[in-house]
C-alpha cells in the first residue's frame, strides 16, 4: 500500500529531490540546472513512500498567475505500474482542494506523453500543440 505525504521537513525534501535527480536528471538526461528552480520554497511538496516506508516518488503542486500548476511529479523505474503516481496525483488534488485561495482556480499541468493516460483519468484533458520541454514531448492538460 503506498502512503502519500506533504513534505514537513528536510529529509524528506531531500528524498524527494533525490527521486527527481534518479527519474529527470539521470533517466530522462534533464540537465540538473532545469530540473530544480526558484519554485522550491513556495511549492507544496510530497512523496510516496512503499510498504517498506521506503521513498519511491513525488510531486508538488504551486500557485501561478495561471492557476494552480501541479508539477514535478515522479516514480522511481522499479515502483512504476504499482499505483505510486496515482496515490500522487489523488494526494496532491486533495490537498489542492482543501486550500481556501485554490478554490475556482485552473489546475494545469505539462503531461509528459506517457503520463497523459493518468491525468486523463483525474479529469485532466489537453489542450494546444504538443511541445517540448527539457527535450521531452508534453501537452498542457487542464483540470
Amino acid at each position: 500500500m503506498v502512503r502519500v505525504e506533504r513534505t514537513t521537513n528536510q529529509q524528506q525534501l531531500e528524498a524527494a529531490f533525490d527521486i527527481r535527480r534518479k527519474v529527470f536528471v539521470e533517466e530522462q538526461q534533464v540537465p540538473a540546472e532545469e530540473e530544480y528552480d526558484e519554485f522550491e520554497e513556495s511549492s507544496r511538496h510530497f512523496l510516496a513512500l512503499d510498504e517498506q516506508g521506503s521513498p519511491c516518488g513525488t510531486a508538488r503542486w504551486r500557485r501561478t498567475p495561471k492557476g494552480i500548476k501541479l508539477e514535478r511529479f515522479a516514480v522511481l523505474a522499479e515502483q512504476r505500474g504499482k499505483g505510486v503516481g496515482a496515490a500522487l496525483v489523488a494526494k496532491v488534488l486533495e490537498d489542492v482542494a482543501q486550500q481556501a485561495d485554490t478554490q475556482g482556480r485552473v489546475l494545469y499541468l505539462h503531461a509528459q506523453l506517457t503520463a497523459m493516460p493518468l491525468y486523463a483519468r483525474f479529469g485532466f484533458s489537453p489542450e494546444g500543440e504538443e511541445f517540448e520541454e527539457c527535450g521531452i514531448r508534453h501537452y498542457l492538460m487542464k483540470k
